[in-house]
């Protein structure tokens, strides 16, 4: 088992293109760890928005009566892609894993299966 500053080593090392990630508790919009970011992306400010981004969508397939759970997220930017992927391990419900892509170096599919294999991993 990792533990969450292993984790987020593991998730800007080992996938291309990485530029920052997150553990966030979307409970609380905290971040209970991070790695990376810098003057042009402020994980913080990252983790608190995209708790959002994670509520209103829960919100929503409540109100659709949708029966199912949320894999991942993407979001979609000119240069980078963020990816937020739900944590559906024993004891890390409420959190995800954000990780923000160059878009130009990144394999957005590799990214995918490196954060799936990294939560199962970790151990909050």
């Amino acid at each position: 088992m990792a533990t969450v500053e292993t984790a987020l080593k593991e998730a800007t090392t080992v996938i291309e293109g990485a530029l920052g990630a997150a553990l966030v508790d979307y409970g609380s919009g905290m971040a209970l760890g991070t790695i990376g970011g810098g003057k042009d992306l402020d994980l913080a400010v990252a983790a608190a928005g995209n708790t959002d981004v994670v509520r209103a969508k829960v919100r929503t397939m409540e109100m659709l009566g949708l029966q199912d759970e949320i894999e991942d997220i993407l979001i979609t930017l000119g240069g980078q892609y963020h990816l937020i992927r739900l944590m559906k391990a024993r004891g890390s419900s409420g959190f995800f894993l954000y990780l923000a892509l160059d878009r130009g170096r990144a394999n957005l599919a590799m990214a995918r299966h490196q954060l799936k294999k990294i939560e199962a991993e970790l151990e909050i």
